[in-house]
């Protein structure tokens, strides 16, 4: 597990946006936090990584929304499902680990339906009002194997 601490939203994204950089085609990225934790701009930041140009936006009434970079980046937000069939109804399986990237936020929420297989990013508030602290922990051979000994984000 890798710790880092940001200062600002700028910051934040900053360090997202090294790590879009390194994703490829399959992985996908569970996303943690409470609300306004900043999720939406470490999302920001991982899209700039991967090569979306277009806004990135809180997908939270959508559920999901693609983005087109180096290959299409799913951004699920599964905060108002209620249920796990919920995610069979909106294709969650169907994009996860897939053609593209995903990245989920609130995967807590559905811990037992996630792949096996992800980077795991925790962002939790610092100190003072801007602060975070963001844990990154692989999870799984994919990202274990791609991650270890390599230089840190």
């Amino acid at each position: 597990m890798q710790n880092y601490s940001s200062q600002s939203p700028e910051a934040t994204r900053a360090f997202a946006r090294k790590l879009g950089e390194r994703l490829q085609i399959g992985d996908v990225v569970l996303l943690q936090g409470g609300l306004g934790a900043g999720k939406t701009e470490f999302a920001k930041g991982i899209a700039e990584g991967f090569g979306v140009t277009e806004p990135v936006t809180s997908p939270t009434f959508a559920l999901m929304n693609i983005y087109q970079g180096r290959a299409p980046l799913y951004h699920f937000d599964l905060y108002r499902l209620n249920r796990p069939e919920q995610l069979f109804e909106i294709g969650f399986d169907e994009f996860v680990g897939g053609d593209g990237v995903a990245l989920v936020e609130w995967p807590d929420l559905f811990a037992v339906e996630m792949p096996d297989d992800y980077l795991q990013v925790v962002i939790s508030p610092g100190t003072g009002l801007t602060e975070r602290t963001i844990q990154v922990e692989p999870k799984g051979n994919r990202f274990v194997k791609r991650w270890e000994g390599s230089e840190p984000i």
